[in-house]
């Protein structure tokens, strides 16, 4: 049996509502949110009539006798959806749950099937990781017509059925990666000496992507504005310098050409502010094959993949931004436990909770196109050479083995 619910959007109500998204936050948060919420006012102005149809069992997931978790993931074979979904799904179960997980292999039409499925399922609660969190908006509707809450988990989704954000600080991270290369390369130091950097940003898709190169570049940007930094190619913007699907090929690819076209002729390549570990890995490639100057070429990156973590103790790439996966999931598994709990879901949570790790409330800086969603924002690490066996083997997150290569330690968040 199906039920037909007819969904009206009226746009006074929806005008009133992305009429508060602007104002606060970092200046990445705080633009984005403004201008999706104009855009989105603007499409439904007109008001939108859809016809949503569900299952027998989304109709009566709130009194089926079961609680289901119902977890959408980007892609089961990238390292870090893959931690991340199967710490969730372990943690759920050692606590009870039933959990139905779904990847998308990096699709778009894969992940809204994957919701429509889970939704007709009959979960109880939503969890998300997007894709691209700007395409799931009409899926979505299927959710809130069967009132099942919706959790971005890590990435923003454009939607206003989501209510809760649980990520790390997007914008942190870039502004890690930053400094990283300023303080390396001593941009603050009075002296004649110019210095050579390329980007590589993220995939656009990934509303993420925008706070990583955004935070960078707000501490890169005065150097580049005075000379002391030169991109030589020129590409410095971030839809010219982003990696679609965050893709090692395409990195290594852009980057061989970058390195042939403009520092084979001896020009020093200083620096590469990477957006992320996977691309980092075609970067270090690159320079690896392709440049033949003496020094040592900053990397950034960030996730802490185990292939970059041996980069690093092997001087192929200089950093990564640690973002603690058992802490993320954590928080995710304690916001989500305390909702189906019926509890208060405020910074008061923080301290009930009793995280050993720091985690920043803010209703103000993240929005889901039409309002900020409560945001669970955790700490990101700066990880070199010099604090990664005393931060990430050392504290239990990683092993190192004999021949230099590191394995990810199987965790379960506390009860």
């Amino acid at each position: 049996m199906k039920k037909k619910i007819v969904s009206i959007m009226l746009a006074a109500v929806l005008a009133v509502g992305a009429g508060g998204c602007t104002g606060g936050g970092s200046g990445y948060s705080s633009d984005s949110s403004k201008e999706a919420a104009e855009e989105t006012a603007e499409e439904k102005e007109e008001g939108v009539s859809s016809e949503i149809e569900l299952s027998e069992a989304a109709q009566n997931h709130a009194i089926d006798g079961e609680e289901i978790v119902g977890i959408s993931m980007p892609a089961e074979h990238l390292p870090r959806w893959n931690q991340d979904g199967n710490y969730l799904k372990d943690n759920f179960e050692a606590a009870g749950y039933t959990v139905d997980i779904k990847w998308a292999d990096n699709k778009i039409d894969t992940q809204q099937q994957d919701i429509h499925d889970l939704v007709n399922d009959g979960v109880d609660i939503l969890l998300i990781a997007a894709v691209k969190g700007t395409e799931l908006t009409d899926v979505l509707e299927e959710a809130k017509a069967a009132e099942i809450p919706v959790i971005a988990y890590d990435r923003i989704i454009d939607s206003d059925s989501v209510e809760y954000y649980v990520s790390f600080d997007n914008d942190m991270v870039g502004q890690l990666e930053g400094e990283h290369i300023r303080d390396s390369l001593d941009l603050d130091k009075e002296n004649d000496e110019i210095y050579h950097m390329e980007i590589v940003s993220g995939d656009s898709n990934d509303k993420n992507a925008d706070g990583y190169y955004y935070g960078a570049m707000n501490v890169l940007q005065p150097y580049l504005d005075s000379g002391k930094l030169e991109v030589v190619s020129g590409e410095t913007g971030y839809q010219e310098t982003e990696t679609f699907q965050w893709s090692t090929e395409l990195a290594n690819e852009r980057m061989t050409n970058i390195i042939t076209s403009y520092y084979s002729d001896g020009t020093p390549l200083d620096a590469v502010l990477c957006a992320n570990d996977t691309a980092a890995i075609g970067v270090a490639d690159a320079i690896r094959d392709s440049y033949t100057g003496k020094n040592q070429v900053l990397l950034t990156g960030q996730d802490g993949d185990v292939d970059n973590l041996k980069n690093i103790m092997d001087g192929r790439q200089t950093m990564t931004v640690y973002k603690c996966l058992p802490h993320e999931t954590q928080a995710m598994y304690d916001v989500t436990v305390a909702f189906m709990n019926g509890e208060e879901i405020d910074e008061s949570l923080i301290k009930k909770a009793g995280w050993d790790f720091d985690v920043v409330y803010a209703d103000d800086r993240y929005s889901n196109g039409t309002e900020y969603m409560k945001s669970f924002l955790l700490t990101p690490l700066a990880i070199t050479k010099d604090n990664l066996v005393e931060e990430l083997v050392d504290k239990g997150f990683y092993d190192m083995n004999d021949d230099g290569t590191f394995t990810v330690k199987e965790t379960v968040v506390k009860k």
